[in-house]
C-alpha cells in the first residue's frame, strides 16, 4: 500500500488528497472526506490503511477552504461546496490509474455522512456508500446543541452567525469562532469531551476555528429525500448514545433507505481511532465493502 499526494480541480480552486493504493489490478476505490471542521490527516489515515490492506483503493480529500486544499475564505463551511467537492473527487479518483471506475464507494461521517447520502442520491455511477454516526437532521442536532447552551448564549451565537453570513456576501472576511471548546465555552461544540476528542485526533493541518454562521448551516441540512431516492447499498452506523447526533433521527432516515444498519452502545467520537468502538465498527465497514464492491 502506497500514499501519495493528489490535487484535483473543484470549482475554481484545487483541492488537496490523499491516494491509498492497493495491489492488484481494476481495484475498487473509497472516496472519503471529514466531518464537521475536520481535515484528512486528523484521523482518516488509519481507516484508508485498513481499506487499501483489504484491497480497496482511498481517495481521502480536503474540503475547499480546510486543511491543505485552496480556496476562500478559510474555515467557512458551505454544504453546498462540500457536495459538490464531493463530486468533484469522485471524477478525480476515477482517473486513478488502477481503478474500477465503475466500482466507487462513497464515505463519509457525521456532517459529511449527510453530504454521501446527498451525493449518491444525485449519481447512478455510486455502488455503495457508507455513514459513520451520519449528521442527517439539522433540526434534530441544533435542538441538541441549544439545550447544552443557556437562551442569551444561543442568541449571542445565531445573531453572531447572521452577521457573519451578511460579511461574506458582500465579499467581507467571516467572523471565526473556536470549533470546540470545554464545557461551557464559546466554541460551537462544547459538549463534555469535544474539545479532548478534537485534539486528540487533530492534524497539523486542523484549526480550532469556523464560521459562526455553521448553525444556520447545520439547521438546513435534510436528508431523509436522499435516502429515500438512493438505489446503492448504504451501511448506516448508529452510535446509540450519540451526544451530538441524536441517533433517534439518524435511525429515521435509514430507515426510508436501503440500508444496512449497525449500532454500538458508544457516544459518537467511541468509533474513532484510539478509542473503544473503532475496530469494531471499521470491521464492519470492510464486510460492508466486501459484500457490495468485492464481487462486482
Amino acid at each position: 500500500m502506497t500514499r501519495t499526494e493528489v490535487d484535483f480541480a473543484s470549482g475554481e480552486d484545487t483541492c488537496s488528497a490523499w491516494h491509498f493504493a492497493a495491489e492488484g489490478s481494476r481495484r475498487p476505490v473509497v472516496v472519503m472526506a471529514h466531518g464537521f471542521g475536520g481535515t484528512k490527516d486528523s484521523g482518516l489515515e488509519p481507516f484508508a490503511q485498513r481499506f487499501a490492506a483489504e484491497g480497496f483503493d482511498v481517495f481521502a480529500f480536503d474540503y475547499r477552504g480546510f486543511g491543505a486544499s485552496g480556496g476562500q475564505p478559510r474555515q467557512s463551511l458551505s454544504v453546498r461546496r462540500q457536495i459538490d467537492d464531493y463530486h468533484a473527487a469522485v471524477h478525480a479518483a476515477k482517473q486513478l490509474d488502477g481503478v474500477d471506475a465503475d466500482r466507487i464507494a462513497l464515505w463519509g461521517a457525521s456532517f459529511s455522512g449527510g453530504h454521501v447520502l446527498r451525493v449518491a442520491a444525485d449519481r447512478p455511477d455510486i455502488s455503495a456508500v457508507l455513514a459513520l454516526t451520519p449528521l442527517t437532521s439539522g433540526l434534530a442536532v441544533s435542538r441538541a446543541a441549544m439545550a447544552s447552551r443557556d437562551p442569551v448564549s444561543s442568541l449571542r451565537w445565531t445573531l453572531t452567525g447572521l452577521k457573519s453570513r451578511i460579511s461574506a456576501a458582500r465579499n467581507a472576511s467571516p467572523t471565526l469562532m473556536p470549533l470546540v471548546s470545554a464545557v461551557g465555552g464559546n466554541g460551537a461544540l462544547a459538549l463534555e469531551g469535544a474539545y479532548e476528542s478534537y485534539t486528540a485526533l487533530a492534524g497539523p493541518t486542523w484549526r480550532n476555528e469556523i464560521d459562526s454562521s455553521i448553525g444556520l448551516e447545520v439547521l438546513g441540512v435534510r436528508t431523509t429525500a436522499a435516502a429515500k431516492k438512493l438505489r446503492c447499498p448504504l451501511l448506516v452506523q448508529i452510535a446509540d448514545f450519540d451526544q451530538y447526533v441524536p441517533a433517534d433521527a439518524v435511525a429515521r432516515t435509514a430507515a426510508h433507505g436501503r440500508a444496512q444498519v449497525h449500532h454500538y452502545p458508544c457516544d459518537h467520537f467511541d468509533v474513532w481511532p484510539g478509542n473503544d468502538w473503532f475496530d469494531k465498527t471499521l470491521t464492519d465497514q470492510v464486510a460492508f465493502l466486501r459484500q457490495t464492491l468485492a464481487g462486482q
